[in-house]
């Protein structure tokens, strides 16, 4: 694979795994019974964003790790078992 195609997938798999990081942990400033005025109840009191960037960066490496090795080893989707089996023609 190419440094481009892995950069482009480690990026995409970066943020998706970030919008699954960052709810994790959340307490709201209604919660913590500290609201800053001009904001919503609903914002978070302590946001950990650096801490929740490591982890993102963490979590998307094995996943990349595993879809790369996954590309690798030779698997298609003809080893799947449950699915059908297509022949190339009519």
């Amino acid at each position: 694979m190419k440094i481009g195609t892995l950069i482009a997938m480690y990026f995409v798999i970066w943020w998706i795994c970030l919008f699954a990081v960052l709810p994790l942990g959340v307490r709201t400033q209604g919660e913590a019974g500290d609201v800053v005025p001009g904001t919503p109840a609903s914002a978070p009191a302590r946001p950990d964003l650096l801490l929740k960037a490591g982890i993102t960066t963490v979590v998307a490496a094995i996943v990349l790790a595993g879809i790369v090795g996954l590309l690798n080893s030779g698997l298609g989707l003809d080893d799947i078992p449950f699915l059908p089996k297509f022949s190339g023609g009519r």
